[in-house]
């Protein structure tokens, strides 16, 4: 049974009215709030936490007209310039509660690449109490667990960090249990190769039984991904991926029992983004 104030803590808007940036790597599909909100409405989630998606570059005009909507039924996670110039403290009144830096869409996979934005976005936000969510691949995080352990605010890795019970999870681990970082349980289909995502099972355990408390869910809905990138597809629309919403959320609960699924679902949420 889904508890009461589930979250789900990875969401994108995609719609039309706002322009994508012209260096985006996909061009996606109309994906509204509306549509949004039937998801959650049939799976029983209460509250969102909007992120940012890459086709918007650093124009997170989408993100915040969804939070208005909202109100306090959700939170966001924007994409900043860390030069400067963004209206950082008037977007946390409405409800933002982070900035992200996105590596893995970009092909960013070199760990020498990957401190220099890490540390300028971390800096600009520090002062809000806002997170840095990252998404990168399991080879980033192990290189620079050292590096992601001394920012000055929490981290937050999408896509399990895209690690496995082979390659990352040791690291990520002992971010979790240092207090350093949250990890979402989200996109399994990212690094799964089996039906029903059965090998993402023993890494689900592994994580609860180390760090129950920096552990939060997410769908990825509207599942972007769903062909292959290239230079000469990007600017067409990209197809999503048909993903199993309501058994997603079912398969994490068999996974972590109903005790450590509330705590993902509803209190870590709550802790992190300010509920």
């Amino acid at each position: 049974m889904i508890p009461s104030g589930a979250t789900d803590c990875h969401v994108h808007v995609f719609d039309p009215r706002f322009p994508y940036s012209e260096d985006r790597a996909y061009t996606p599909g109309a994906a509204s709030g509306e549509q949004l909100d039937e998801l959650h409405w049939r799976l029983g989630v209460s509250r969102a936490v909007l992120v940012q998606p890459s086709p918007y570059g650093t124009d997170n005009s989408c993100l915040l007209a969804q939070l208005r909507d909202r109100g306090e039924r959700a939170r966001g996670v924007v994409v900043v310039d860390p030069a400067g110039g963004a209206p950082l403290r008037e977007w946390h009144a409405q409800g933002v509660r982070g900035a992200r830096v996105n590596l893995a869409t970009f092909a960013v996979d070199d760990p020498a690449a990957a401190p220099a934005p890490l540390r300028a976005t971390a800096s600009a936000i520090a002062d809000l109490g806002w997170h840095l969510q990252v998404f990168t691949s399991a080879k980033v995080v192990a290189a620079l667990a050292d590096e992601f352990a001394r920012l000055p605010v929490p981290v937050v890795f999408d896509h399990f960090a895209l690690a496995s019970p082979d390659v990352g999870l040791a690291e990520l681990t002992d971010l979790l249990r240092s207090g350093a970082a949250y990890v979402k349980l989200s996109a399994p289909h990212r690094i799964s190769t089996a039906p029903d995502h059965t090998d993402v099972e023993p890494l689900v355990r592994a994580l609860a039984a180390a760090a129950p408390d920096r552990l939060l869910w997410g769908t990825d809905w509207p599942h972007t991904g769903g062909r292959a990138r290239t230079p000469a597809n990007r600017l067409s629309v990209e197809p999503f991926e048909p993903i199993d919403d309501a058994r997603a959320l079912e398969r994490l609960l068999d996974w972590t029992g109903p005790v450590v699924g509330r705590r993902i679902l509803v209190d870590n949420p709550v802790e992190l983004y300010g509920f």
